[in-house]
């Protein structure tokens, strides 16, 4: 299994190089050459597998075992999901009205990425104590990315770990669980900015292949590849929960419904759709729509400004993770995603060809959520079920609550069960949860943030952000 660029103009790599890359060389991002194709008898085979072996299953696909002996990696992923709170590390929560709800926020830091990052720290350590070396992480961060990735590598001799929250757009409980880990090798930067203008100087030090080779730059953002491969257990582990037998002739449909920001855990959704598990996708946004847009009218461009929105962690504008699965849906097409992207990187304007876009919306249903619609599904979730949503798990729910399931027959009147993604624990989300007029249940763990002791470096309007990544990363070199 080697991965190649989106955009066609990087060599091979296996998957060491994949991970310890940000983006390709040519600006791309990493993909697996071909997509493993898995048969029904292995679907009814993995059916009955938890959480964990599903990972193992799908990640041994992806990674060779010549390169991470089967032993091994089983070792790795059983220590990343050690520290969940949850026995069986996700949970689906069955509630009226046929509202399945996949808690994925169970770790350490009451997020979904808590799944992903905790396998690819544990792909990381291997690799750097395998071959005694040390790496730089850049991350920037929209809320949780930050403080799961941060959790990932708290601590670890052989990585240094630089985060950008944007100061402000994140909840306090989101930045605290940042800017609390007082260790030697944590690096936090409160920006004075949106999510999108910090990912600016990230993509800057990235681009500088001289300055990233020297330093050994990468990312764990999902423009990290070992993220996306672990995000495709959610998918079949969903489908295995809620499809009602696989005992027919024909394996039955189940809709997923997908939060998304940076795009990363929908592009992990079309892989799983390619390999063969059937199921329907829908994107749920909030009021930053540009997905939305892109699937209902192949209009990839972007609005005016960022809106603050009580589903802060999804406040995005540019979600590079599209590249993805544009590149997916295009039969690899590297030579058109190359120009397609180049001409957005331009004009932040982009219009899908007829052929691609008629096939992203025969992938992927949409909806955007206003905060009134946010508010409102929090409402009546607890109202029915007493049962708390973050805000943007509410954006899932307002999507099953506004658009009733369809029918496999019109004539047996049969609906296709359908599984909404939580991506984060309400406690993350007190004042979400006020205004919606509900009592924040908070955890002792959460609570005792606040008294800790807290530190970062600003990032103020006017600096040259990449410059002053520059010089802390070089200083942090010099104790090596």
């Amino acid at each position: 299994m080697e991965y190649i660029s989106t955009r066609g103009g990087t060599g091979a790599v296996d998957f060491e190089g994949a991970l310890f890359s940000g983006y390709a060389p040519d600006g791309g991002l990493f993909m697996p050459q071909r997509i493993p194709s898995l048969d029904r008898d292995t679907l009814r085979r993995w059916s009955s597998l938890s959480y964990p072996e599903l990972v193992k299953e799908l990640c041994s696909l992806f990674i060779p075992a010549e390169l991470v002996p089967r032993n091994v990696l089983s070792e790795l992923i059983d220590r990343a999901f050690s520290r969940f709170r949850h026995k069986n590390v996700v949970h689906l929560s069955r509630l009226k009205d046929g509202l399945n709800i996949l808690e994925l926020w169970h770790g350490v830091t009451y997020a979904f990425k808590d799944l992903s990052l905790s396998c690819t720290g544990q792909f990381l350590q291997y690799f750097l104590e395998k071959k005694q070396k040390h790496v730089n992480i850049l991350v920037g961060t929209s809320g949780d990315t930050g403080s799961s990735a941060i959790e990932s590598v708290r601590g670890q001799k052989n990585v240094d770990i630089f985060v950008l929250l944007p100061k402000g757009l994140c909840t306090q409980i989101q930045e605290l669980q940042m800017t609390t880990v007082i260790e030697e090798n944590v690096h936090v930067f409160a920006a004075h900015g949106n999510s999108d203008e910090i990912d600016e100087p990230i993509k800057e030090l990235f681009a500088d292949v001289n300055f990233a080779g020297k330093y050994n730059l990468m990312s764990l953002n999902s423009v990290n590849w070992s993220r996306i491969m672990v995000q495709i257990a959610h998918y079949f582990y969903a489908y295995f929960q809620c499809a009602p037998s696989l005992d027919t002739t024909q394996l039955p449909m189940v809709e997923i419904v997908v939060p998304t920001g940076g795009g990363g855990n929908i592009t992990a959704g079309c892989i799983a759709q390619k390999m063969g598990l059937p199921i329907q996708l829908v994107t749920v946004v909030n009021s930053n729509d540009i997905i939305h847009r892109t699937v209902q009218h192949g209009d990839f461009s972007l609005a005016e400004s960022v809106k603050a929105t009580l589903a802060s962690a999804m406040d995005i504008q540019e979600p590079y993770n599209v590249e993805r699965i544009l590149w997916l849906l295009s039969g690899s097409d590297s030579c058109l995603i190359k120009t397609l992207m180049e001409q957005f990187n331009i004009s932040k304007r982009l219009k899908l060809p007829e052929d691609l876009h008629r096939k992203l919306s025969e992938t992927l249903g949409s909806c955007s959520a206003s905060d009134q619609d946010i508010v409102g599904a929090m409402r009546r979730c607890w109202e029915e079920n007493q049962y708390l949503l973050c805000p943007h798990s509410a954006v899932a729910a307002h999507y099953h609550y506004s658009q009733p399931p369809s029918f496999l027959c019109l004539s047996l009147l049969s609906s296709i069960p359908r599984c909404c993604l939580a991506p984060a624990s309400a406690a993350k989300f007190q004042d979400a949860l006020l205004r919606a007029g509900l009592a924040p249940q908070i955890p002792p763990e959460i609570s005792a943030l606040t008294a800790m002791e807290t530190r970062s470096t600003a990032l103020e309007r006017g600096q040259d952000w990449a410059q002053v990544l520059r010089g802390r990363i070089e200083a942090v070199a010099q104790q090596w």
